[in-house]
């Protein structure tokens, strides 16, 4: 082999290895960036039960400004993400099924509300907005407890704020 055949041999192996190089970083920063969407899609989706903090890392690699990343510290983001993803969808889960528990609970409720006389289900467990609670009251109060009639009933939303009895005018809101 003559001595220009071997240069080009060894000039081939450093541009081989950076190509190389080269498609792991693309192939790690396409696995970040969806790992990174399907983060943001669960947290989104699951929200304002599943809090915007829980996708944040808290642990990471600080560093100290722009830089390129090395393979490992692509490798150890890549990794953070997907447990952060295994972990957010993991509350994700919990959720929809103690949304699934209170659906059948309130339907037990809605068929049976004497056996579940003054039961309380906040509106919120159900996966819906606002302060509204399904509860199980006497119909004619204490004549209807004693009567066993029973009824379930939708309050009308959040409660006024407490405080003095008096009317408070405009001049005097805050």
């Amino acid at each position: 082999m003559s001595q220009s055949e071997q240069l080009t041999i060894d000039r081939g192996r450093p541009a081989v290895e950076s190509v190389d190089e080269r498609a792991a970083r693309r192939s790690l920063r396409a696995q970040v960036a969806r790992l990174e969407r399907e983060l943001s899609q669960v947290v989104a989706s699951g929200f304002p039960h599943i809090a915007a903090d829980a996708a944040r890392d808290f642990a990471g690699e600080v560093f100290g400004g722009p830089r390129l990343l090395s393979l490992a510290q692509l490798e150890r983001q890549r990794d953070a993400l997907a447990g952060r993803v295994q972990d957010v969808r993991a509350i994700a889960r919990k959720r929809a099924e103690h949304e699934r528990r209170s659906h059948e609970l309130l339907q037990r409720m809605k068929l049976e509300p004497g056996r579940y006389k003054f039961v309380r289900l906040p509106v919120r467990d159900l996966g819906q907005g606002g302060c509204g609670v399904w509860e199980v009251r006497p119909r004619l109060g204490l004549i209807g407890m004693l009567a066993g009639w029973w009824q379930l009933t939708l309050s009308s939303g959040c409660p006024l704020p407490r405080g003095s009895r008096s009317r408070r005018g405009p001049a005097q809101q805050s």
